[in-house]
């Protein structure tokens, strides 16, 4: 009996290095890339935490000079990343360090990127329309949640204040640094909000319509159970190493995941929320997760059920039963996280509902498309309507 394969193209960043302690081979690690003088890029608040000074003080000690970029902010916009682009160029940097959040880490692979690229930004907007060799790029996250230290995607606020996306292999970076002390003590509602974000990645990406693959299948079922088994250990206890380590792997395994798979509606739903009312990144996601999830349940059932075990570690005789259990679950983690889960909470009016819908249906169809179910624009502003 012949086995149907399918195709599928998988891309992945050529090396990854997990360990406690970690940030202080950041400088041998970059001068092994041949790299000299390197841009660390962050935002302020890395700053206050003394993690870029700790960074350059480990790039100084391997022989490197060093110049700081430290003005990201969320959903970087086009003018940031082009302020840093000149500040890199100025200073002849032969090397990109990103560090933090996944802003500071999409922003320092756009600027590895176009250091030596004259290709304005706006024309990257889309898939493999970028041009041109990056520098030598090292991304240390401090979040567990976007997986940004391990794709080849940035999103970019455009000059319109519209969410846009390069997609290019030269984003990909030379070495993804994990090191979870540096997200210990990290604040309750950040570890909820980018812990759940990487369980949606690992979610759509198992349930994708359009670029499901057994490799990002493996990745997205592990990181669920390494996600669901650990998150509401490190919001009891942010100094949990342990559980610390197991959120940054769980979310780079579904940050690996979904880039080769797809996000589906959530994220689409979730992309209006941050770009009009600048709700971060993982907080959107959260907020239309549970009731997009129920609204996949008919159609996702193999696969949810598929998924409950991972998350559960329980075994079902029942696939509908699975499945409903894994729906209750999700639904459980997102009402103990600590977060808002209402839109009225986060002053979002009824009022934005309707162009909020007509957006996801238009400008973001493609994220639709992927998701399990047919979901139409009546269906976007019923999920809208349901945690106003």
């Amino acid at each position: 009996m012949s086995v149907s394969t399918p195709s599928y193209e998988f891309r992945s960043v050529p090396r990854i290095l997990c360990e406690a302690g970690a940030l202080d081979r950041a400088g041998e690690l970059m001068a092994s890339l041949g790299a000299h003088r390197v841009l660390v890029v962050c935002d302020p608040g890395i700053v206050r935490l003394g993690f870029a000074g700790q960074i350059c003080d480990v790039l100084e000690q391997a022989g490197c000079v060093v110049d700081l970029f430290s003005d990201v902010n969320a959903d970087p916009p086009a003018a940031i990343i082009r302020q840093a682009t000149a500040q890199a160029r100025a200073y002849k940097a032969d090397g990109v360090l990103g560090l933090g959040g996944g802003s500071s880490l999409d922003t320092a692979k756009l600027v590895a990127l176009m250091i030596n690229n004259e290709q304005p930004l706006e024309s990257m907007y889309g898939t493999d329309q970028a041009t041109g060799q990056r520098v030598p790029l090292i991304l240390v996250p401090t979040t567990s949640g976007t997986g940004s230290e391990v794709t080849w995607v940035s999103v970019v606020t455009d000059d319109a204040g519209q969410k846009k996306a390069v997609y290019s292999p030269q984003l990909l970076p030379d070495i993804a640094l994990l090191d979870p002390c540096l997200t210990l003590g990290l604040p309750p509602a950040v570890t909820a909000a980018t812990g759940l974000d990487a369980m949606v990645h690992a979610i759509e990406a198992y349930t994708s319509r359009t670029r499901k693959n057994p490799i990002s299948d493996g990745l997205a079922s592990t990181a669920i159970r390494l996600l669901g088994q650990n998150l509401e250990r490190v919001l009891a206890d942010g100094n949990d190493l342990a559980a610390r380590s197991a959120m940054l792997q769980g979310s780079l395994m579904a940050g690996i995941a979904f880039v080769n798979a797809s996000v589906a509606a959530i994220h689409g739903l979730a992309y209006p929320l941050g770009a009009r009312f600048h709700i971060p990144h993982g907080h959107s996601n959260a907020l239309v997760m549970a009731p997009v999830i129920r609204f996949n349940l008919p159609a996702a059932q193999p696969l949810y059920a598929e998924l409950a075990t991972h998350l559960l570690g329980e075994q079902f005789n029942d696939e509908h039963a699975a499945a409903s259990a894994f729906v209750l679950e999700m639904e459980r983690l997102v009402s103990c996280s600590g977060l808002e889960t209402r839109l009225s909470q986060l002053n979002i009016p009824e009022s934005a509902i309707a162009s909020m819908a007509d957006e996801v249906v238009t400008s973001i169809r493609r994220l639709i498309d992927s998701n399990p179910a047919d979901m139409s624009r009546a269906d976007v502003e019923a999920i809208y309507r349901s945690i106003l």
